[in-house]
């Protein structure tokens, strides 16, 4: 989000880089071209690569300054981008308009990343002095008056920008939003209604419309507002407002979202949105139906995450280490899931497994505390206490706020016999953890220190702040443990187990429960429940088990080192090109216009636009269409999605989308055969 204000600008500059500014040269030597050129790429160490040579043959250079200035801030160095831009300062000439605006912009910019934010309002009024209609500083100012709360400074100028241009929706939004953060609801959905009217297709003014309704409660009215945002452009302030209106209006919201899956059957981003309110609401079941809903429209690998995360919460670890796995074979680059991996490997008590991944974790993110904290963890409960120390000490030199590094550290020093050490990181707890909730440790923190009353009212306060999360209830039974007062323990871990808490594996490592593990009401509970998982898990495995393997073999043609395949598009005959490196289904706009023109595609099956990265590294826009039937070797795939690529000669390709959804693949060179293994369903 940061920067944002500056786009507009950059996007001119970028534009009119070799040319005359209000009778003043700009630059065009080859490094400072270049080095423009990779900004505009976001290739940023070539970009300051090239710059910095140009200023070794021109160091007087402000233009190339100022752009070294901008590539510091976005790489958060924002020492070295001021030096930069203060130099600027003094060889770009006042008129060059746009490059003055730039210069203080990106100044200001730095300021507030410094939390100097009246140094950045005192950039903006400079600008000002030198420009007294700037557009951009009015608007750059308004926003950082919002953000010191002064309300009134903040809409004054957005009057101002209104003035300047009335069909801009700029000052419009900044009054409607301050008119937000005050509370005066109905003063902002005015503003925001003007919004619309100007810019019907504009998403945040249904967004930031919705957020007004949710203040005042009127849910089917904020539902309405980010359906409609969500529909534009997928806008992220509509996508959180969903999550949390998920919680007070489940029926009404889940019911909108499958109005626009009816209007759009081939589009699986409103099957993801139901799931996620599915999830956020703990309708695990439901989250993973629309999730496997998307997944068959659009495969992705955070849908398969999502699924994973169902699964887990349930209790269903294999299942869930199924999806985290699929993820991982869709986005090998995210080590996001690497880590939701170890967590599954712990939980089902691979212990060492779930270390070896965090290890790969912490290797690709050395300087990330939450690697260490976690497999830190992990050794904690696997009874190594110096890896355990080591890990939770490099959680709290990388991140020295964490409170949950200095239980876990204070923990094991008690292990070890250092008193003094413990009693020094319980106290740094309580210090740091003063807001009962969820994710709060203090209760225990307190225990250690010898004060037992403070540490059952932390634990009841946490209990309070969400009475639905099994794990409050199931810290609560640890908490009580660690006290001696076994009863209560036994009473939470029951009300855990009723409320949802599955982590079988955990609670069997978990020393804090070591004094009630062996009371024969543990051990029936712990048996009851674990049975009910695997009732719950054989349901899920009889589901599965509906389809019997089946091999086809399918011949190709050779042309060169491509396998061609016949097939059939919407029951026309063509060819499709085999390619295990491709990531989508695409299509030469002669098939396309062909299809279209002879009533193999319908006007119905235009989904819209989606940007492509070329093998150059480029990134495209094609238009993406619903194949409604492939049929290849006696094997039907129904809507299948493509992108039309703008070459006439390029074949039409299939690749993983449709490749992930058959099953085992296998080429026969020798034979000529694609063989392939899949799964059909049974009927019951």
């Amino acid at each position: 989000m940061k920067r944002t204000y500056l786009l507009a600008v950059i996007a001119l500059l970028l534009g009119v880089q070799i040319a005359f500014a209000q009778n003043v040269k700009r630059p065009d030597s080859y490094n400072y071209t270049r080095g423009v050129e990779a900004v505009q790429s976001n290739n940023f160490e070539e970009a300051l690569e090239y710059l910095n040579k140009e200023l070794e043959e021109n160091p007087d250079n402000g233009y190339a300054l100022v752009w070294i200035a901008y590539v510091r801030s976005y790489q958060e160095e924002y020492g070295r981008a001021l030096t930069a831009v203060d130099k600027a300062f003094k060889n770009i000439p006042k008129k060059d308009k746009e490059y003055r605006t730039f210069v203080f912009l990106t100044r200001a910019e730095i300021y507030r990343q410094l939390g100097q934010g009246d140094l950045a309002i005192k950039d903006c009024n400079s600008l000002l002095k030198e420009q007294p209609d700037n557009f951009d500083a009015y608007e750059r100012r308004a926003q950082l008056y919002y953000e010191q709360g002064e309300y009134d400074l903040s809409d004054k100028d957005c009057r101002k920008l209104i003035s300047l241009d009335q069909g801009n929706v700029v000052g419009y939004m900044g009054i409607g939003g301050s008119a937000n953060a005050q509370r005066r609801y109905d003063d902002a959905i005015a503003q925001f209604d003007y919004v619309v009217k100007l810019e019907p297709e504009y998403s945040s003014g249904y967004s930031f419309r919705a957020e007004s309704y949710f203040g005042l409660k009127k849910w089917d009215e904020a539902i309405d507002d980010v359906v409609r945002a969500l529909s534009i452009d997928g806008n992220d302030k509509a996508f959180y407002l969903m999550q949390a209106l998920a919680d007070s209006s489940r029926t009404s919201l889940v019911a909108k979202l499958k109005v626009e899956s009816a209007r759009q059957p081939h589009n699986g981003y409103w099957d993801y949105c139901i799931g996620i309110v599915y999830e956020r609401t703990r309708a695990y079941k439901k989250a993973i139906e629309y999730y496997s809903k998307s997944q068959e429209k659009d495969l992705s690998p955070i849908t398969a995450s999502r699924i994973s995360n169902c699964y887990s919460e349930m209790g269903l670890y294999d299942m869930a280490l199924e999806q985290i796995d699929i993820a991982m074979s869709l986005d090998s680059t995210y080590y996001g899931y690497i880590m939701a991996k170890a967590d599954l490997l712990y939980e089902i008590g691979d212990v060492s497994s779930a270390v070896e991944h965090l290890d790969r974790y912490v290797s690709h993110y050395p300087d990330y505390y939450g690697g260490y904290y976690r497999r830190g963890w992990y050794k904690d409960n696997s009874r190594d206490i110096d890896g355990a120390i080591e890990d939770y000490t490099m959680s709290i030199v990388l991140s020295p706020d964490f409170a949950y590094a200095y239980l876990g550290r204070a923990d094991m020093y008690l292990l070890k016999g250092d008193t003094s050490a413990a009693k020094a990181d319980y106290e740094k707890v309580v210090e740091l953890d003063t807001i009962p909730g969820g994710n709060s440790c203090a209760q225990y923190a307190f225990w250690g220190l010898g004060q037992k009353e403070q540490a059952v009212d932390f634990m009841n306060r946490i209990i309070q702040s969400d009475s639905s999360n099994a794990g409050n209830y199931y810290d609560a039974a640890c908490l009580y443990s660690r006290m001696g007062e076994f009863d209560q323990a036994m009473h939470y871990i029951e009300i855990a187990l009723e409320k949802g808490y599955r982590r079988f594996a955990h609670i069997q490592q978990d020393d804090d429960l070591n004094p009630i593990k062996e009371m024969q009401r543990f051990k029936e509970l712990i048996q009851e429940y674990t049975q009910m998982l695997e009732t719950e898990l054989n349901a899920e495995n009889r589901e599965s088990q509906q389809y019997i393997e089946k091999v086809v073999e399918v011949p190709f043609s050779k042309e060169g080192s491509l396998c061609k395949v016949k097939c059939t598009i919407n029951n026309l005959p063509l060819h499709f090109v085999f390619d295990t490196g491709a990531s989508d289904v695409s299509i030469s706009s002669v098939e396309a216009t062909f299809m279209m023109k002879n009533d193999y595609l319908k006007p119905t099956d235009v989904i819209g636009k989606q940007n492509y990265m070329t093998a150059d590294g480029n990134i495209s826009e094609g238009t993406v269409i619903n194949l409604r039937n492939v049929n290849f070797g006696g094997l039907n795939l129904d809507n299948v999605r493509a992108s039309v690529v703008n070459n006439q000669s390029a074949p039409l390709l299939l690749g993983q989308s449709v490749l992930n959804k058959l099953g085992n693949i296998e080429i026969d060179n020798e034979k000529r055969v694609l063989r392939i293994t899949y799964k059909e369903k049974v009927e019951r």
